[in-house]
């Protein structure tokens, strides 16, 4: 007579016994693709977008630069420009005294009259 088949285990009283249950059904394919593309929507409305926006804004404004313009420079650098080549300005800072910079270091082009009420 078999007597270890009839009496529980003494374990069972203090682990679960797990039983064999029924494979669970994974996400579709459309919702597990979607969180990602939404993430990407997002990123692009608050990120790329603007920033293309900025850079766009940046080029018209060196394109419409003109002799004369007052303008600030990315290094607080502030002057009036006197000469506009391909890829640089000369900008007078003092009378007499100009700094050659890259157009694209320029940050703002400030309203005339600006640098003569500071």
């Amino acid at each position: 007579m078999d007597l270890s088949m009839n009496l529980p285990n003494p374990l069972d009283l203090l682990i679960a016994p797990a039983y064999a249950q029924a494979a669970p059904q994974g996400p579709s394919l459309m919702s597990t693709l979607a969180f990602p593309v939404i993430l990407l929507l997002i990123m692009y409305f608050l990120m790329i977008r603007p920033q293309m926006k900025r850079a766009k804004e940046h080029k018209a404004m060196i394109e419409a630069l003109s002799v004369g313009d007052e303008v600030i420079t990315n290094g607080g650098i502030a002057g009036t420009v006197r000469a506009i080549g391909d890829s640089f300005i000369n900008v007078e800072i003092s009378s007499g005294v100009e700094v050659r910079v890259q157009k694209g270091a320029v940050g703002n082009v400030l309203p005339k009259g600006t640098l003569k009420s500071a």
